[in-house]
C-alpha cells in the first residue's frame, strides 16, 4: 500500500469522526421539549419524577449512547470466549466494587482491549510509513494487541483484590483489638462492631459496615457474618466472621476469641515479614557480587597492573 492511499484511509477515517463528533454537538446544543416545558408545569403534582431527559448531556454519556451497543455486543463476544463469569463476579466482590456487574466489567475489557489495539495499530502505521509492512501480520499484531489490553484489565483487576486484601490483613489485628476491648466493657456485638465500624477507616471497615447493614436490615447477626465468611477470599477473616457468629450463636466469650485471632494474625505478619527479608536478602548479593566485588577487585588489582607495566622493559 503506497503513502498515498494510507494518507487518504486516514484523511477519511479522521473527517468521519470529526463529522460525527460535530453532529452529535450541535445535537446536543438543542434545547430539549422537556426542558422548555418544564419550568411552565411546576405547579403539576409529581411532574419532574415522570420527565426524564433522555438525550445525553456529557461527553461521556454522549460516547455510551453513541457506541454502547457495539460496546455491549462486544462484550459479549468476550464473555462466551473468555467465560468465568462467576469468578469475575466473585473477585469484584473482594475487590470492593459489588455494584460493578460482570457485563460493566467486560466492557472496561473491551474498552482496553480497543486502547492496545489503536496503540499497536499507530505503531505499525508509523512502520509503513518508513517502511513496507505486511498486512497480514500487521492484523495479527492488532488482533494481539486488542488480546493483551482485554488480558491486563483481567490482571489490573486481580491485582488490585490482592492490594485490597493486604490492606484488610493489616487493619485486621487493630480491628479485632478494638472489638475486643468494646465488647469487654459490656456492649453487645453489634454494639461494638457499630463503635468500631464509626471509629474506623479502611477496607476491612467497609467490609463490616456492609455486614452492619445487613444487621439492622433485620437479618440475624449469625447469619450476616456467615455471609461474610463465604464471600470473603481471607482465611483469618474468614475464620473471624465464623468465630463471631459461633460466639453469639452459642454465648461463648468474644472478647477472648478476638484476643486470640489479633494475636494470630500479628504473628503470621512477622513469619510472613521474616521470609520477605529472607527473600530480598538473598536478592540484595545480586548487586554485591555482580557490582560491587568487580569494581572492589578492580581497584585492588589495577595498581599492581599499571606498576608491573612501568617497572617491564
Amino acid at each position: 500500500m503506497t503513502a498515498a492511499l494510507w494518507g487518504a484511509l486516514l484523511g477519511g477515517m479522521c473527517g468521519a469522526g470529526v463529522l460525527l463528533v460535530v453532529r452529535r454537538v450541535l445535537h446536543l446544543r438543542r434545547p430539549q421539549l422537556a426542558v422548555r416545558v418544564l419550568p411552565y408545569l411546576c405547579d403539576v403534582p409529581q411532574a419532574s419524577s415522570h420527565v426524564v431527559p433522555r438525550t445525553a448531556t456529557t461527553p461521556a454519556a454522549a460516547a455510551a449512547d453513541i457506541f454502547g451497543p457495539l460496546l455491549g455486543s462486544t462484550a459479549d463476544m468476550v464473555e462466551r470466549v473468555l467465560g468465568g463469569g462467576a469468578s469475575v463476579r466473585r473477585r469484584l466482590a473482594r475487590a470492593g466494587t459489588p455494584d460493578v456487574t460482570v457485563q460493566e466489567f467486560r466492557i472496561e475489557q473491551v474498552v482496553w482491549g480497543l486502547a492496545g489495539f489503536a496503540a499497536v495499530s499507530a505503531i505499525q502505521l508509523v512502520r509503513a510509513w518508513s517502511s513496507g509492512v505486511n498486512v497480514v501480520s500487521a492484523l495479527l499484531t492488532c488482533g494481539l494487541g486488542f488480546a493483551a489490553g482485554v488480558l491486563l484489565r483481567d490482571q489490573a483487576l486481580s491485582a488490585r483484590v490482592a492490594r485490597r486484601e493486604r490492606e484488610m490483613i493489616a487493619e485486621f489485628p487493630t480491628v479485632a483489638e478494638l472489638l475486643a476491648l468494646a465488647v469487654a466493657a459490656g456492649e453487645s456485638p453489634v454494639a461494638a462492631l457499630d463503635r468500631v465500624v464509626r471509629r474506623s477507616n479502611g477496607e476491612l471497615s467497609k467490609e463490616l459496615a456492609l455486614v452492619l447493614g445487613r444487621i439492622r436490615t433485620g437479618e440475624p447477626v449469625t447469619d450476616a457474618f456467615h455471609t461474610l465468611a463465604v464471600t470473603t477470599g481471607l482465611p483469618m477473616v474468614a475464620r473471624f466472621a465464623t468465630g463471631v457468629s459461633v460466639a453469639v450463636e452459642r454465648g461463648t466469650p468474644l472478647a477472648a476469641v478476638l484476643h486470640a485471632q489479633a494475636a494470630d494474625v500479628r504473628e503470621a505478619g512477622r513469619r510472613a515479614l521474616i521470609e520477605t527479608a529472607a527473600r530480598k536478602e538473598v536478592a540484595m548479593m545480586a548487586p554485591v557480587v555482580f557490582l560491587v566485588l568487580p569494581v572492589t577487585i578492580l581497584f585492588a588489582f589495577f595498581p599492581g597492573v599499571i606498576g608491573l607495566r612501568m617497572v617491564a622493559p
